[in-house]
């Protein structure tokens, strides 16, 4: 009698359409995951929460906070919960019974390791996208950087899938937390370096509103990250240990780009630099990306206008950098931490920084400048910026010569200021002797 033996077959539910999503649902659901998922949009959540004032007006500034929160934070927190469960079921002894399955030791893993990639990665993007919705209302155009996010999720992803290996292979519980701490440092450190391989790091802070990325420098991060995670994963997993080579030398491929380029995968935006002036006298001109605080300019430089109304020689443009002043331009501060959300948070300060740009345009510095001539005509300028904005930075400086030149300036009616700083903006101030006493 002869003893046939029947062939292994694979189990019906994954022979019929759906059959791998029913597998795939029911481990996407279990087991820490989606608490991971949680987790990690809470924490990015609540991390860009406290500092909106600083992102929530620029779509690079926001991208950029997003991959530093979402990258030197959630990172850690990726790993350390891929590598848990990684080796759950390593604890709970099931691996023998998995390598009696028929499906492949590579298929199971994959579905073993989703829940370490995926869940992460859906945490980041919900973050962000709340974060984009929250930017959107204060932007002046433009559009966010979908390429760099979707990069981001990627790496996270990738994070979480590494820690699954090594919580596979290592059994110790002091694996995960061990892993985070890790991944921080090597996150965060390469941020302090100016190596071109720096870039290489998902988590290397870019923060510029004037320039913008590479379209090709998200798609490079992803394969970069993507490929090393995929190479460790079937390493592990496949049945050819070989195959592992090919992601890992298409991150190669990509790595050598990306270090090649070094800075230059961020370039200068024509579209973010691009003037843009309102129509009020004198005018104001911003960049592009800036256009939005053209209104708040103009509040905050209302009084100075007023006082200079008139006058020869008073500014035919106000212009913020980096729009370049033509004849008769002033140069406006860059005040980039009074603004936020499309508002002044001190209009008086970014009025009296415009005042000192005009009263110190010359940009000239004399030579003893401890003689009392220079004296005279710093403390004559200092009047004039204080008499000009009147609650600004030397609103209470102790200078007796320049509060006597003050009281001078209040004391004369709109005939005689106009005249007198007709003569004052018409002199030569890298001269002292010709600043006008008034």
């Amino acid at each position: 009698m002869s003893l046939v033996t029947a062939p292994v077959t694979a189990p019906a539910a994954d022979r019929k359409p759906g059959g791998a999503s029913r597998v795939l649902r029911p481990e996407l659901l279990r087991g820490t995951g989606p608490w991971t998922g949680v987790a990690l949009a809470t924490l990015i959540g609540v991390t860009m929460y406290s500092k909106a004032d600083q992102w929530q007006q620029h779509w690079a500034e926001t991208t950029d906070l997003l991959r530093v929160a979402g990258l030197i934070l959630g990172g850690p927190l990726a790993v350390a919960a891929g590598c848990w469960q990684g080796g759950r079921e390593r604890r709970r002894g099931t691996e023998e019974l998995r390598a009696t399955f028929a499906r492949s030791r590579l298929r199971q893993t994959l579905v073993a390791a989703a829940p370490a990639a995926l869940w992460p990665a859906a945490g980041y993007l919900v973050a962000a996208a709340g974060c984009l919705l929250a930017t959107w209302p204060y932007t002046s155009g433009g559009h966010p950087y979908v390429s760099l996010i979707a990069a981001d999720a990627v790496a996270i992803a990738s994070l979480g899938t590494l820690g699954f290996v090594a919580g596979r292979l290592l059994p110790w519980r002091l694996v995960a937390p061990l892993l985070a701490v890790l991944s921080y440092v090597v996150l965060a450190v390469p941020g302090y370096g100016r190596s071109s391989a720096r870039w290489l790091d998902p988590a290397l802070e870019y923060d510029s509103s004037l320039q913008a990325p590479l379209w090709w420098f998200g798609p490079a991060s992803a394969l970069w990250t993507g490929g090393l995670a995929a190479s460790a994963l079937l390493g592990f997993a496949a049945r050819r240990r070989l195959t592992a080579l090919l992601p890992l030398a298409l991150a190669a491929a990509v790595a050598v780009p990306i270090v090649a380029t070094g800075d230059g995968l961020w370039r200068d935006d024509p579209a973010a630099a691009r003037p843009v002036c309102d129509d009020g006298v004198p005018r104001i001109c911003a960049p592009a990306v800036e256009r939005n605080m053209l209104p708040e300019m103009r509040k905050a430089l209302a009084g100075v206008d007023a006082k200079l109304r008139g006058v020869p020689g008073a500014p035919r443009r106000w212009v913020h950098h980096p729009v370049p002043p033509g004849p008769g331009d002033v140069s406006l501060p860059d005040r980039v931490d009074d603004t936020v959300r499309g508002r002044l948070t001190h209009p008086d300060l970014f009025a009296d920084s415009a005042a000192g740009a005009l009263v110190d345009g010359a940009d000239c510095a004399s030579e003893g400048a401890d003689t009392p001539l220079d004296e005279r005509a710093s403390d004559i300028g200092i009047a004039v910026r204080q008499w000009l904005v009147p609650r600004g930075n030397f609103a209470n400086s102790p200078a007796r010569g320049a509060r006597l030149h003050r009281k001078r300036l209040e004391a004369m009616d709109a005939a005689q200021t106009r005249t007198y700083l007709t003569r004052y903006l018409a002199a030569d101030r890298c001269d002292p002797a010709q600043v006008p006493v008034p």
